[in-house]
Formats: structure tokens, sequence, C-alpha cells
């Protein structure tokens, strides 16, 4: 399974996507897909983005080595602006990634500079993957490292640190939060809005970068960029607010166990990628659709129907899965996890997956360890899917065994040479839908 789409299927990812022009302005579409939670003057904004081309960003800091889905929301924002005309800068924070933004309840560990400049190096090879780098409006890559750097402490005070309020930064959401923690905040983290503020400033005067976006959750720090822009350039710039976006039911999406859901195909296999777009929920899919790919309003809207009266089709969910799989890693990826989910349930054949993507499924389900000679009854044992070799017999003795889509046909059954697919692994399946995998010794 291919983990990283080629050149060439980046460009017709690229050249495929664009905006509905079913809605008067941009803003009605961003609206409408529930992109925007908060933002300065929406009249103006409006304005703004259906005007002249104009230079804009997005920061995206190196605090791990990929980038996950809250990202992905702010780069397919910043590919809408970019379709439109306008100018988008990719900004990878060498200087804030060294610090990194406040959490809600306790201090970031700090990591060394030769790790977040690797990072960075990494996460700009990720941003430049969704938006063109052709026209008179190719996106640019910015490190804040190249102008922080340089400042001495005391000139960051006099210029930059004068014009803020002690009074309005712990007013701040993220700041009054790690206030009122048993772990406080250090001057440190206290800071980053302070450095983030000056990267606006920096690059309003290098690009005249008028909008900045951000999860509404960076809203503090968003806004620390306007005001300083107003205090010392005397002009108005803007800030864009996403939404953080959630599931249904209320719980954070893109975490499963603490695990964020990540775009490098190394941390996620396309596989697993796949089917966290697959399990979304019905009540759920449809503002995914609208948020992650680019269909437009009517294909949605036809999509959202048949949600409603034929939810058990899941085509929506398919749908999803297969634009933003494909968005990310490529088609050649979203095929394999499409013929990987098949074949692991009998519609396709096991054989003829690659060993990559054969890997990346059987690691996604509860394993055993075993080999040729491996006793099937135990393998089911070992991998959970019974509770003792009394009913793994059992299961086989009625037939809803089976080793790679074949029946197991004896309760003594030990798995052959041949059944270790590339010499690996094995799927081991009790009736329609309970699965396992073996992995070889």
């Amino acid at each position: 399974m291919a983990g990283v789409s080629t050149v060439n299927d980046r460009t017709e990812i690229l050249s495929a996507q664009q905006n509905d022009d079913s809605f008067p302005t941009l803003w009605d579409e961003l609206q409408w897909r529930g992109l925007i939670h908060v933002s300065t003057d929406a009249e103006a904004l409006s304005e703004l983005l259906e005007g002249d081309p104009f230079t804009y960003y997005c920061g995206f800091d190196p605090t791990a080595p990929s980038l996950h889905l809250g990202n992905l929301v702010q780069l397919l924002l910043l590919r809408r602006l970019q379709l439109k005309g306008h100018k988008p800068l990719g900004l990878v924070g060498g200087s804030t990634g060294l610090i990194g933004d406040p959490r809600p309840t306790a201090e970031r560990t700090l990591n060394s500079a030769d790790t977040v400049a690797e990072w960075v190096s990494r996460l700009q090879a990720q941003v430049s993957r969704f938006l063109s780098r052709d026209g008179d409006n190719a996106m640019r890559l910015v490190n804040n490292l190249d102008w922080t750097a340089p400042l001495s402490a005391i000139d960051f005070l006099r210029e930059i640190g004068k014009h803020f309020r002690v009074g309005t930064m712990l007013k701040k959401d993220a700041v009054a939060a790690r206030l009122n923690s048993d772990e406080g905040i250090s001057y440190t983290e206290f800071s980053y809005q302070i450095l983030q503020g000056f990267d606006f400033l920096e690059l309003h005067r290098q690009y005249d970068c008028v909008l900045q976006s951000g999860g509404s959750d960076q809203w503090g720090n968003l806004t620390s960029g306007t005001d300083l822009i107003r205090k010392v350039e005397g002009t108005s710039a803007h800030a864009i607010g996403t939404p953080l976006i959630t599931n249904a039911d209320g719980t954070k999406f893109g975490k499963s166990e603490g695990n964020a859901i990540w775009l490098d195909p190394e941390m996620c296999s396309p596989y697993a990628f796949y089917q966290f777009w697959l399990n979304q929920a019905d009540a759920d899919v449809i503002a995914r659709l609208k948020v992650f790919t680019f269909l437009s309003r009517e294909e949605i809207e036809e999509y959202e129907r048949q949600v409603a009266e034929e939810p058990f089709r899941r085509a929506a969910q398919k749908k999803l899965a297969l634009e933003v799989t494909t968005l990310v890693h490529g088609p050649a990826a979203a095929q394999g996890a499409i013929d990987a989910s098949e074949a692991l349930f009998g519609r396709g054949d096991l054989g003829a997956l690659d060993a990559a993507s054969l890997g990346a499924a059987v690691r996604e389900l509860a394993t055993a360890t075993g080999g040729a000679g491996s006793l099937i009854a135990q393998l089911m044992v070992d991998a959970s899917l019974v509770k003792s070799l009394g009913e793994a017999r059992r299961a086989i003795a009625q037939g809803g065994v089976y080793v790679n889509n074949v029946a197991v046909e004896a309760e003594d059954q030990e798995l052959a040479v041949d059944d270790l697919l590339h010499g690996a692994f094995a799927v081991l399946r009790r009736g329609k839908k309970t699965l396992a995998g073996v992995v070889a010794a």
C-alpha cells in the first residue's frame, strides 16, 4: 500500500478541487460547511474574500513529528482560500515549536532543538502537499525561527513585549485555565501568545499578510496578532477561528484512547485511516463531508438523504473514507485500504493484497503469535476470539471458523505454511464479522 501519493497524484488531486459556485460568496460556503466559529468583522471578511488577492497564513507548531486531523481542517481552509485566488503562507514554527502553546492542564515537555528542527522539515513537507505551489498565488513556506532567532531578549521586550498588557494576557482562556489549575503556568508558556502575535506582525511587514486562521481554542493567540498590528502599524488585520470538531455526543473528534489520527502513514496506516472515516456515526458523517471534502452542496445533500432513508448502505461513510484517504494518502493507498477491508470480510482475495496492506490491516486487529504447526483453536484463544479451547473446538465443529476466508474443517487443524501470507500474516474469522490476526513468530 502506497503511504505517500506521487507528485502526479498530488497534482491531479489539487487540480480536481474547487469551491462550490452555488454559493453567493466564499464566506457563505465557509459558513455552510461549518468552518467559521469566531472571527473578526464578518462583513469585512466577506468583502475581503471577494476582493483582490491578499496574503493569509496559518501556523503549525512542530510539537510532534506529524500533523493530525485538527491540522487538516486548517489546511483545507487554506486551500479553499487559495482556490479563490488568495496567497497562502504555511508557517511551521521553528521557534514556537521549542515552547509549545499552553495546554489546558499541564506544562509541555520541551523537545531538543535538533528534534524540533527535524520535525519542522517533516511538517513543511506535509503542509506543502495540500496547497498548490504553482501560479501567481503559489504557497510559500515560512519559519518563525528566521525572525525570532536574531532578536536579543532585550530587543524583544523593548520592541514587542511593551505592547502587551499583563491584565489582558491573563484573561486569555488558555492562560486562565492554567492559572486555576494545580500546575499553574510557567512564564515560558505564558509568553507564547506574544510570540504568535509577533509572527503575524512580521508576516504583515514582510508579505502584507492580513489574515490568520487557527482553531477557535487559539482565539486568544490569534487576536494577539491583530491587536499588535493595530498598535504598531496602525492598520487592521483579520482572524478566523474554526470550530473544534467534535462528535455528535460531544466527545473530541479524532481521538481514540488518547491517540491522535496522524497524517503520516508511518504513524497511522492508510488502512487504519480509512477505517476511522468509514466508522463515522450517521449523526456525524454529513458534517465530516462538509469540512473534509470538496464535494458540492448538491452532492452532500444527496448523501444526507441517503443517510436518512438508507442508512444501512453507509454510502456517505464510504464516500467520506474514500475522499479523505485519497486526499491524504493518494488513490493507490485508498484503493489498497478498500481492497484490504473487503478481503478481510470474505469479499476479496486476501492473497492478492500486498504485504504492506495486509500487514496494516492485521495490526488493527487483536492478534496472536504463531507459525506453521500452531493449533488454530489455540490461536483463537490467544487472539481472544473465544474464551477457551472447548469453545474454539465447538465453533470449528459448527463450521463457523475461517483462516484466510477458508473454512477450518477439523478441531485439531493446524496452521499450514501456506496459511502465512507473505510468510508473515494470517486472518482468523469467526462467523461473518469477528476477526483476529496471526503474526508469524
